[in-house]
Order: structure tokens, then C-alpha cells, then sequence
């Protein structure tokens, strides 16, 4: 039986994910912070709840070192944890919630990447793979979204990277950016949001199963096969075209 680590389970994409993969048969590792709920998703499967701060290192090392202890190996990442602080132009933006926003969309980002990538390197047989949430943002930013944009661009080269640097090792490092899945955080979406030439509209969206869906896809591809970056969107969003 294979094994997932999914972060940001406890809600959104990262619950749809998690409920895919416990459908699917897959052991998962269910990390975030709201420990009440992961216990919730965990009972009655092949699962593990671990409350954890994906931006203290300490916390996320104990968490992966957990699940192979349980599970006894870490096949894939579904490195999926991420932060939205309120729009503003960059100097109307309170310096926290630039810290903020780092630690958790890129820092977070890295010390899941670095224990699974530790973890795939020296289990037997070596490699798994790590899926990064990279998010539209990582090509276009919306009006006002300098924190979340500037970490979803450097989470492009983090993929990149750990593509790169896991060849030897049979470590295989994709990105998936979604575009406007149903999540309580992207709710906002549905009732108005500012688009490039100021206006104010609904936008299109698309159900997070979907996004699911195409996780499950990625992560069950041979270790000899990547896919390095996924678009899945809302098919009608204002994403593709001239704003």
C-alpha cells in the first residue's frame, strides 16, 4: 500500500485530496493545524492525524518521521499548505502579513519538500514524488496580490529545482496551479472579485474534486514519468485572454 503526505488537509483541497486518496487505498498522512478535524478524517482508515506548523521545521521533521514509522516509507508529497492575507497595494500591506505569507506558501513549502525529499532519498526502494500547489498566481497575479503572487512564482523555481536534484534519486517533483476551485477561501470568487481593469465581477468556478482528481493522477504515474507543471482551472475564467 502506497503512502501520501498531504499538508493543508484539514480543509478545502487538501480535505478533497485526502478523501481521494483514502478512497483510492492509499495510507495518508493527514498535516495541519486544526488537529480536531484531521482526528475526524482519520478515524475508520488507513490513515494519520498530525497537527503540525508547516513553518516550524522541528514540527514538520517529527511528522514525517511519524509517518515512516507508521507507514514505513513516503511515496508521494502533496505539498499543498498555503496562506491568502487581504488585497492592498504593496505599500498599504502591514509588513506581517508579508511574513506571514512567506512562512507558510514558501517556507512551509520548503521543509515539506526537505523532509519528504529526505525520507525518499534514503527509504528502500529509494524515490516517491512531491506535488507543490503552485496556483495561477504562479503566472499572473490578481490586482493587489504581491505577497501571495511573489511566493506562488518562487514556489516555480522550488519545483524546478527539486525536479532537477531528484533525477539521481528517483524523486520525481511536479507543481499543479489551480484556478478558482470551491473552497471556503476562494468563496469570494462566486459573489465578485477585482478584475485587471478595475471592475468587479463573479467569476466562474470549478468543484475541488476536480483538483483531486487530477492529484490523484500525478501521484499515480511511474517514478520514470513527471508531469513538472498541471493547469487545471475553471473552464471559463478570465485567466486565458486580454484583460
Amino acid at each position: 500500500m502506497q503512502t501520501i503526505v498531504i499538508t493543508g488537509a484539514s480543509a478545502g483541497i487538501g480535505r478533497a485530496t485526502a478523501a481521494r486518496f483514502l478512497a483510492g487505498g492509499w495510507n495518508v498522512a493527514l498535516i495541519a493545524r486544526r488537529g480536531d478535524l484531521l482526528l475526524e478524517m482519520a478515524e475508520g482508515h488507513s490513515a494519520l492525524a498530525l497537527p503540525c506548523d508547516v513553518t516550524d521545521i522541528h514540527a514538520v521533521e517529527a511528522a514525517f518521521m511519524a509517518t515512516a514509522e507508521a507507514f514505513g516509507r513516503v511515496d508521494a508529497l502533496f505539498n499543498n499548505a498555503g496562506l491568502s492575507r487581504p488585497a492592498g497595494l504593496i505599500d498599504e500591506i502591514p509588513y506581517e502579513d508579508w511574513t506571514a505569507t512567506l512562512g507558510v506558501n514558501l517556507t512551509g513549502m520548503f521543509n515539506c519538500a526537505r523532509a519528504a525529499f529526505r525520507q525518499m532519498r534514503v527509504q528502500k526502494p529509494q524515490g516517491g514524488r512531491i506535488i507543490n500547489n503552485g496556483s495561477i498566481s504562479a503566472h499572473a497575479p490578481r490586482p493587489g496580490s504581491v505577497c501571495y503572487t511573489t511566493t506562488k512564482h518562487a514556489v516555480t523555481g522550488l519545483t524546478k529545482t527539486l525536479a532537477l536534484d531528484g533525477r539521481p534519486f528517483d524523486i520525481a517533483a511536479g507543481q499543479i496551479d489551480i484556478g478558482n476551485a470551491r473552497t471556503e477561501l476562494a468563496a469570494k470568487m462566486e459573489t465578485g472579485v477585482t478584475q485587471a481593469d478595475g471592475s468587479v465581477r463573479a467569476e466562474p468556478m470549478m468543484s475541488a474534486t476536480e483538483v483531486a482528481e487530477a492529484v490523484w493522477h500525478m501521484a499515480g504515474l511511474p517514478l520514470s514519468t513527471n508531469v513538472l507543471n498541471m493547469t487545471i482551472m475553471a473552464r471559463d475564467m478570465p485567466f486565458v485572454g486580454r484583460g
